[in-house]
């Protein structure tokens, strides 16, 4: 698809270009003054540079250049046979062609450009849907590093059962060779790494959601260090054969090898499962990486907060899938005075700064989100990013040519073709738009987007959060860094009902990690106190957790969500500036009676009451839970989370 850049884009990159490495703006803090200056930002660029200098362990192309690029190249043409090798550029130009070859041949299909301009829809086969999370596979050499949370295989036994699979699997297509970057090029926290794929809507969609072309190449010449990744549809063509709107294999491999920074996928098209930049590199390796060099790859959003008084503050938040995040990362706010501005919507790297600060980036380019659910009511702002320049998949096509989907309008249209290509109405007893449907789409375009979004900024608050009918309050506040990090450890969201005095079974979720952390999930608790362990004091940042879905007895939501949740973050803020006291609870630190502020709220005081509430049978309860689930990762759960749990059973037993 084709994207003019973008004035405001341009112009950032250009203003940043004159600081470290790429960055020099100055965010300010809670005094309203400087949170980190040129020199600080300069010595974070050294030291990430520095640590990432050497290659990786066990990639033999690292190190070489463009050499050794292309002889990996080579390597794997000879392997999947394609008909011939594209080195893609990221221009313009060559958007523009991929884009109107893909609608030639059927697999995208154009958009009125009258309502949606310079816009396409896909439709991926019924097979080729989501996330496969069964077939994607963690190939440490360790089984134990992968921990019992990840899929393990041995990786010289799956290499050879992928060879297999991957011999002539792209005969009739081209390879398109796709060097990107996550975080502007060159920057101080960004990644560069290249795709080989033989599917035209990957590398359409890598376009948007990261930076690719020519600057990566003069990177690796440099002698940067790269991600291999590797992706193939597993759809072959014999002389002849026509192809299908939606190439891909039954047989599925996501294959992850921590240890040589690569990644294999084969047989599907879609998501994550053929945009390897996304959560297979910027998640999985990257907190491999993290690891190692002493940063935080994490599935978070990525906001900037106003307050009245023009004090910037910038908050990353984990959540589930479900749990409201999308709406968080482009929240508009209802409180006078107060703004919310986005940086990141799904992903955010932070690494420690010779300050002591938490500093962060949004390493992606572009959103990818989940189409059902995303509407005017619920997120007007994603609905303004969509007007144009977008990849729509598998939502459903309207007769004017738009596209629609559940809970974009209140109304459905009376009749629609749904992501199937099949007719349908409202009667038809079936969604219109297939549930994990997406968008992506270039987050220049979106209207709370954050001046200098791409540049690093000192996080001062992190947020956790599951969706909880019962038990967790509405906010609360940890007590210090380990309380923050068992906050993390212990994000769940219930997939049934509570009984009176228990807890709904609960679907485990740890600091939204669970399907994406490169290796054992115990381990990467103990890193995440490591990292707190090299903050300042006064650097490190509040940690708090949310629950926007508690419930009253009679079912409905006792807190009205959306925007009204600025109210929650306005209390946070005045926490971070220790302009307003907490009261302790068995939980953690909660607002103080007054503090949050429900002006011209519909909550009355017993549903407030409520929203705070500790059921200490039921809490003793979930803390028995807690530690069955810690026991599935046997001694490596690191003796700071025991302790926290330890003490939470302590405090629950001596609150009245």
């Amino acid at each position: 698809m084709t994207i003019a850049p973008d004035r405001k884009e341009r112009a950032t990159t250009e203003r940043a270009n004159a600081g470290l490495g790429y960055a020099g703006r100055v965010h300010t803090g809670s005094s309203g003054g400087r949170v980190g200056d040129t020199a600080t930002r300069a010595t974070v660029a050294r030291a990430t540079r520095a640590e990432r200098s050497a290659p990786a362990p066990d990639n033999p192309y690292e190190g070489r250049g463009l050499a050794g690029l292309r002889a990996w190249v080579a390597e794997v043409a000879a392997l999947t046979t394609p008909d011939s090798i594209r080195w893609c550029t990221g221009s313009t130009a060559e958007n523009y062609e991929l884009t109107r070859q893909a609608v030639a041949d059927g697999s995208l299909l154009q958009l009125n450009p009258e309502w949606r301009p310079n816009s396409y829809l896909a439709r991926s086969a019924a097979s080729d849907v989501a996330r496969v999370e069964a077939r994607t596979f963690i190939c440490s050499a360790d089984e134990a590093d992968a921990g019992p949370t990840n899929n393990w295989r041995e990786p010289s036994a799956l290499r050879a059962e992928l060879e297999g699979f991957l011999a002539g699997s792209m005969r009739g297509r081209t390879l398109y060779v796709v060097p990107f970057s996550l975080g502007p090029v060159g920057g101080p926290l960004s990644l560069i790494g290249v795709q080989l794929t033989d599917s035209p809507y990957a590398v359409l969609s890598m376009g948007i959601m990261t930076r690719t072309g020519d600057r990566v190449l003069d990177q690796i010449a440099a002698g940067t260090p790269w991600v291999r990744t590797l992706h193939s549809l597993g759809a072959p063509l014999e002389d002849g054969q026509a192809d299908v709107a939606w190439p891909c294999n039954d047989d599925k491999y996501i294959a992850h090898f921590p240890d040589s920074r690569e990644v294999i996928s084969y047989g599907s098209g879609y998501g994550g499962n053929a945009l390897l930049a996304k959560k297979c590199v910027a998640l999985r390796i990257a907190s491999v990486i993290g690891r190692d060099e002493g940063w935080l790859a994490e599935h978070m959003l990525l906001i900037r907060i106003t307050s009245p008084e023009g004090n910037r503050y910038h908050v990353a938040a984990a959540f589930p899938s479900a749990c409201g995040k999308t709406n968080l990362a482009m929240l508009r706010s209802s409180r006078p005075g107060w703004r919310v501005e986005t940086l990141g919507d799904d992903i955010t790297w932070m690494k420690p700064g010779a300050d002591g600060r938490l500093w962060a980036i949004n390493p992606e380019a572009g959103f990818f989100g989940v189409a059902p659910g995303t509407g005017e009511a619920t997120n007007r702002t994603a609905v303004d990013t969509l007007w144009g320049n977008t990849i729509f998949t598998n939502v459903a096509l309207r007769d004017d040519g738009d596209v629609w989907w559940e809970g974009l309008t209140e109304t459905p249209p009376a009749h629609l073709v749904d992501w199937t290509g099949e007719d349908w109405t409202p009667g038809a007893g079936r969604p219109a738009a297939h549930p994990n449907s997406r968008f992506t789409v270039s987050a220049s375009q979106c209207p709370t987007l954050a001046e200098g979004w791409d540049e690093p900024v000192a996080i001062d608050a992190i947020v956790f959060g599951g969706r909880r009918a019962t038990n967790v309050p509405l906010v609360t506040e940890a007590s210090d860094w380990a309380n923050g990090v068992f906050f993390g450890a212990t994000i769940s969201s219930e997939k049934t009902a509570a009984a009176e005095g228990t807890v709904g079974e609960l679907r485990r979720d740890p600091f939204a990690m669970l399907p994406f952390c490169g290796y054992n999930m115990a381990d990467y608790w103990a890193h995440w106190l490591r990292v707190g362990r090299t903050l300042s004091p006064s650097g490190t940042p509040k940690i708090f957790q949310v629950n926007w879905f508690r419930k009253g007895e009679d079912g409905s939501f006792l807190w009205p969500g959306f925007g009204e949740n600025m109210r929650v973050l306005e209390w946070m803020v005045r926490r971070i500036e220790r302009s307003v006291p907490a009261v302790e609870s068995p939980l953690g630190r909660v607002p103080a009676p007054g503090d949050l502020n429900v002006d011209g709220l519909d909550v009355a005081p017993d549903a407030l009451a409520e929203l705070f509430a500790v059921d200490r049978e039921s809490w003793l309860a979930e803390a028995r839970l807690t530690e069955e689930f810690f026991d599935t990762f046997g001694p490596r759960v690191p003796a700071a989370l025991r302790a926290e749990l330890a003490a939470l059973r302590y405090r629950l037993r001596q609150a009245d």
